[in-house]
């Protein structure tokens, strides 16, 4: 069984390994605490569940007497455990750990005095004297004990950039493998940590090609490297880069803050949409080039967003959305029709204009700096797999904003004040032609994210996406009416996907 050891001088160290446990559990997972007295299980305990409060002041009462301690309200849900009264090892069945580890993660401190009950844990800590100080023996299964070796890895990575001693707390994860950390050091200076590690893209789909290779999804943090770099050249507000390990996909990036373009309600502010889709006018006036060197022989190529990335995008609503809602998959024939319509509808954007796709242009990604002025006031994060396709894309990402609902008045104001700030800079701006394209791409990724959104439920247990559902097909059903639409509008009628009002 592999093992993890790791050595505690001070009851700082102890703390720090109760942060990186936090940042490495999953929902289900057992943790057990096994140690003579005194041997800082309270300490590494009241790390982990401070971590996870994110509040260093968070009230970790001893569960000696209680038995157990619960935590419901934290973002992963605690369930911590002392079992050193139990007089039975029967006893464990009355404490509802079972069901705790339904909805979070549980911590038991003397699991000896279960038995073989709670044997079965995900990761087992044994801290042990060692000399003056101490060292935490870690065992457990291969998906935990893979999870903390990457935390730990992080730590190590803090401490070679002079982070050592680095408080790090969770700040998000998304759809992906990555996941983001906010990184407070002595002086008080924010930093993002971002952990990303290499993706190999999961099964050969076709061609032998996996999905994330034919859609050109990044599968290392280079692509955000050369990205952030090539727009910093153009003017543009992304997070500076001060550390990075590009081979063990690390990078510590500058804090843009967390002031966001939405209300306190989590309604759109129509001032920071504006700015926001001024600023994609601005960037669709450069030119851009495919190739970024970043020196000592590493590049990336900016691919282009094609017929194939494109059609395996909205592949995603007929092989997980309309199944999910039919309760059948689609037959062969079923398919085959549902790609040609598409294929037809992907041909009407050969005159189309090409520029920078940033991708995921929406509201989480986009962070507001009122001190700044003009698209300064902008900043953005998450633009890794940025490509080159119809501009038009990232203006329909912005205005049907996946995670918030946009009124059709106002997707209609910020449309117009896209097509004003080209119209003003650009004599030679094709109307008509953005539009087509304009309704085509947000048809072409709302039907990807209500199939991304399903398979994140059926295939990851992320359960939390489906509730933007409604709101996506609803934006779908607004702009297949389109006439460049019209094969599509069709399949989705006959398949019964669309509103009976369309």
């Amino acid at each position: 069984m592999t093992s993890i050891i790791i050595q505690l001088a001070t009851p700082e160290d102890t703390t720090r390994l109760g942060e990186d446990l936090a940042l490495a559990l999953r929902k289900g997972d057992l943790v057990t605490l096994s140690g003579d007295l005194g041997a800082g299980k309270s300490t590494l305990a009241r790390g982990l569940i401070r971590t996870i409060a994110d509040d260093n002041l968070f009230e970790v009462p001893s569960p000696t007497f209680t038995i157990v301690q619960s935590y419901p309200e934290l973002r992963l849900p605690i369930s911590h455990a002392d079992l050193f009264r139990l007089t039975s090892a029967n006893e464990v069945d009355e404490l509802g750990l079972d069901e705790a580890l339904e909805d979070g993660a549980v911590l038991v401190e003397w699991p000896e005095r279960a038995g073989d009950i709670v044997s079965a844990s995900s990761l087992k800590v044994t801290l042990l004297n060692d000399g003056d100080g101490r060292k935490a023996l870690i065992e457990g299964e291969a998906a935990a004990l893979s999870r903390l070796q990457r935390s730990l890895a992080a730590r190590t990575f803090l401490a070679e950039e002079g982070f050592a001693t680095a408080e790090r707390r969770y700040l998000l994860g998304d759809a992906s493998a990555r996941g983001y950390e906010t990184i407070a050091t002595g002086d008080g200076s924010p930093f993002i940590l971002m952990n990303s590690p290499y993706n190999p893209g999961g099964p050969v789909l076709r061609d032998g090609k996996t999905y994330m290779q034919i859609a050109h999804l990044s599968q290392s943090v280079t692509a955000f490297v050369a990205l952030d770099s090539l727009l910093t050249s153009r003017g543009f507000t992304v997070p500076k880069i001060y550390a990075q390990d590009l081979k063990n996909g690390f990078l510590i990036l500058e804090n843009l803050g967390s002031e966001g373009i939405l209300d306190a309600e989590g309604a759109p502010i129509l001032e920071r949409y504006e700015a926001t889709v001024r600023l994609l006018a601005n960037l669709h006036q450069h030119s851009w080039s495919k190739d970024i060197d970043l020196g000592e022989g590493i590049s990336h190529h900016i691919h282009d967003f094609d017929r194939d990335a494109m059609m395996i995008e909205v592949e995603l609503l007929s092989d997980w959305y309309v199944p999910r809602m039919s309760g059948a998959v689609l037959e062969p024939a079923q398919k085959t029709e549902y790609v040609v319509a598409w294929d037809k509808v992907f041909s009407e954007l050969n005159n189309t204009e090409k520029s920078l796709l940033l991708r995921d242009v929406h509201s989480p990604n986009i962070l507001w700096r009122e001190n700044e002025t003009g698209i300064n006031r902008v900043g953005l994060i998450d633009f890794q797999d940025a490509m080159i396709g119809p501009s038009a894309y990232d203006v329909a990402s912005l205005i049907f904003d996946a995670r918030v609902t946009v009124a059709p008045e106002l997707q209609d104001h910020l449309l117009a004040a896209y097509i004003d700030e080209r119209r003003s800079a650009d004599r030679g701006f094709d109307e008509t032609l953005f539009r087509k394209a304009f309704a085509i791409m947000a048809a072409q990724r709302n039907a990807k994210i209500l199939g991304i959104f399903v398979r994140l439920d059926e295939r990851d247990g992320k359960s939390f996406y489906l509730k933007h559902l409604p709101r996506i097909r609803s934006y779908l059903d607004r702009v297949i009416v389109h006439p460049a639409l019209a094969p599509v509008k069709q399949w989705c009628e006959k398949a019964g996907i669309l509103s009976s009002e369309i």
